[in-house]
């Protein structure tokens, strides 16, 4: 079976289960929500920054090349890492985890498994009670869970003494005994039955944690896991991570393709515009040129649900959820295919090639750091739309830091409801997948879209906006987390 598909049958179960809190779903961090590991970017971090001694390197890797570590070798492990950090403040270090996390290119969020997040959410749906145990610090594990909306965390803490780090941990790390110790006293407390509840891990050492539940799911299993799991038959779920070899060229190939494509299209679309004095004839060119060949080029394929709300009404402000900027410019043509021009944030303007085509394609750049310069960059996009050409924004400003919808701006809003034209939400499921933030190659596969109806916005007024960007943002949400056949 397919590892989507058997993700997908797992979350029909669980809908089709009991619900409320006193059912855990517990789910480990490193290798299980995420694909790698969060320490290996802050050992990263410390060695770019000259914090990482060549002893504590040799150390760290004479234990990893080893046999799983039990609890003791993985407090001196921690303690190693922490020497350096002794009488540093705390909030630095939570600070660090915040910009490791989302903030640098190697950031763990981006390594988050989609089947692990749509996991998280049917157990959110059910009324669970979602925690994450780890043996990972808060400062690895916080920014995380916070963007998962997942409140309980079990975790090693540190010692912290007036708001200073001691280099020392806290009680008991989290790693094999530790973590289920910590697993059985949350239980106790929250009067959870973990005989009927969910754990998700990887590792060697969270044999423990799995059998300690009725429902133990093994995430691409380690090797001893794996043994222990097929003779319990625990069923192992394989998350995908995209990732291709190293040796594999696929991924590059496709990506140079898929600029060549949009840049010999926008260069076609320009010479047919100026040969037939119409900037918006070669932009509607261009755009037909990139959709007839972007996507059969690099494998991508675009299945439309209520693709005829993509036509109901025109002119429209189509709002879309950001995850990959090629992937989500190539699913805006193939949907929209003519008539749109976009709005886009200012930084795209100074981006070589790419702003001077997105200007020649009449795009309406937003200054965010300046509210009056984006108030007032909106005036061409407001007469783009009375003059008949629909607008595309991205509700969130940027792209969203997981398959969830960040918090949507009003700027979309308030454009529909000063040109008194509708609405009309494109939401695409798994953009991300094929290529995700700050990634640097696109993979092939299939993104799925829903186009909703259109939404009116006549008789709309300033405090109405305030409700319907709410309103629509929950209707992406939904969509995502319930997604139609």
């Amino acid at each position: 079976m397919a590892a989507d598909a058997a993700v997908t049958d797992l979350i029909e179960e669980i809908r089709r289960g009991p619900s409320g809190p006193k059912i855990a779903a517990i789910f480990d961090f490193d290798g299980t929500l995420i694909d790698g590991y969060s320490a290996a970017t802050l050992y990263q971090y410390r060695l770019l920054h000259g914090d990482l001694g060549p002893f504590e390197l040799w150390r760290t890797a004479q234990r990893m090349r080893g046999p799983t570590l039990d609890e003791d070798g993985f407090v001196e492990l921690v303690h190693d890492g922490l020497k350096s950090w002794n009488g540093r403040p705390w909030e630095e270090f939570l600070e660090l985890g915040r910009q490791l996390c989302s903030g640098t290119p190697g950031g763990f969020i981006g390594n988050l498994f989609h089947d692990a997040w749509r996991l998280v959410r049917a157990h959110q749906g059910m009324g669970h009670t979602v925690v994450i145990a780890t043996s990972a610090t808060e400062m690895q594990v916080a920014p995380l869970a916070e963007q998962l909306e997942i409140s309980d965390v079990l975790c090693t803490r540190l010692e912290v003494v007036d708001g200073l780090l001691t280099g020392r941990v806290a009680g008991r790390t989290l790693w094999g005994p530790g973590k289920i110790a910590a697993v059985q006293e949350f239980a106790a407390e929250h009067e959870i039955d973990l005989t009927v509840s969910h754990a998700y891990a990887n590792g060697d050492e969270d044999v423990p944690l799995l059998a300690a539940v009725g429902e133990p799911h093994p995430v691409n299993p380690q090797p001893e896991l794996a043994e222990v799991a097929q003779r319990a038959g625990w069923t192992p779920l394989m998350f995908d991570s995209g990732k291709a070899g190293r040796m594999d060229v696929r991924p590059a190939l496709r990506t140079a393709t898929l600029f060549g494509t949009f840049f010999g299209s926008a260069g076609a679309g320009a010479a047919f515009g100026l040969l037939n004095r119409s900037r918006r004839t070669g932009v509607d060119m261009a755009g037909g040129i990139f959709d007839t060949f972007a996507g059969p080029l690099t494998g991508i394929d675009v299945e439309v649900i209520g693709r005829e709300n993509a036509w109901a009404a025109r002119p429209a402000v189509f709002l879309i959820n950001h995850q990959s900027h090629l992937v989500d410019f190539l699913v805006t043509v193939h949907v929209l295919r003519r008539g749109f021009t976009a709005v886009a944030k200012a930084e795209v303007k100074q981006m070589p090639l790419v702003g001077p085509l997105f200007d020649l394609a009449g795009v309406a750049f937003l200054d965010r750091t300046d509210r009056d310069k984006a108030i007032e960059a909106l005036g061409p996009a407001l007469d783009k739309l009375r003059e008949g050409t629909s607008i595309v924004i991205a509700p969130e400003g940027t792209r969203s830091l997981t398959p969830l919808p960040g918090r949507f701006k009003k700027g979309g809003f308030h454009l529909a409801m000063q040109a008194g034209v509708p609405i009309v939400p494109i939401v695409i499921r798994n953009a991300g997948e094929l290529m995700w933030r700050r990634a640097r190659t696109v993979r092939s596969g299939t993104v799925e879209v829903v186009v909703l109806p259109p939404i009116p916005t006549t008789g709309w007024t300033k405090n109405d906006v305030d409700e319907q960007v709410i309103a629509v943002r929950q209707l992406y949400v939904d969509t995502l987390e319930n997604w139609p056949s």
